[in-house]
């Protein structure tokens, strides 16, 4: 069965559909072998680019095979050693601003 998950950033409606069984990923524009999606579109927001990557991609696992809208697939394992946007290097280096999450 296919699940569909809301990842904004690239644009405010973002989903892409993730099979659990197989491992499987199709993720659209978000996320792409060694770089991530653009953000110069209008309501584009690179700051819930990368949470969407670091949070909703990579908790899904290391071993998922993902489609990206263009280019080559790949796994999320390997983009969290190697992309230079959103690797586990690359968020110690510069982590993400997270949303508030309490009451202002």
């Amino acid at each position: 069965a296919w699940q569909v998950r809301h990842c904004p950033g690239h644009t405010p409606g973002h989903v892409i559909f993730f099979n659990r069984a197989a491992r499987f990923a199709q993720v659209g524009d978000v996320l792409f072998k060694g770089s991530v999606g653009r953000t110069d579109f209008p309501m584009s927001d690179p700051p819930a680019l990368i949470r969407s990557v670091i949070e909703k991609l990579w908790p899904l696992g290391d071993d998922v095979t993902f489609v990206p809208g263009h280019g080559p697939i790949s796994t999320f394992g390997e983009e969290r050693r190697t992309n230079p946007f959103v690797s586990d290097a690359a968020m110690r280096q510069a982590p993400i601003q997270r949303e508030p999450t309490g009451p202002a």
